[in-house]
């Protein structure tokens, strides 16, 4: 799927603490871009949609749209 760095994993781990809302995770996502292709967007959701993936760390996961999954398969997230 995707491999989250240790270190990114600890700097989302920083900002959800400060959110102070148990219920946050991270999404992840992917968009058209126009003629330069694709925009990769990161923002924090409290909502999952029923086609999202999912990406267990723990306290908290990071929710991948099924669209964005195919283009997201194999990258890295890193800090």
């Amino acid at each position: 799927m995707i491999n989250i760095t240790d270190s990114a994993k600890i700097k989302i781990k920083d900002i959800l603490s400060e959110e102070n809302n148990p219920n946050i995770n991270l999404r992840v996502f992917v968009q058209g871009g126009g003629c330069s292709g694709f925009s990769y967007g990161f923002t924090f959701d409290d909502v999952q949609n029923e086609d999202d993936f999912e990406i267990n760390c723990g306290a908290w996961k990071v929710l991948i749209d099924a669209m964005s999954m195919q283009y997201l398969t194999g990258a890295e997230i890193d800090y």
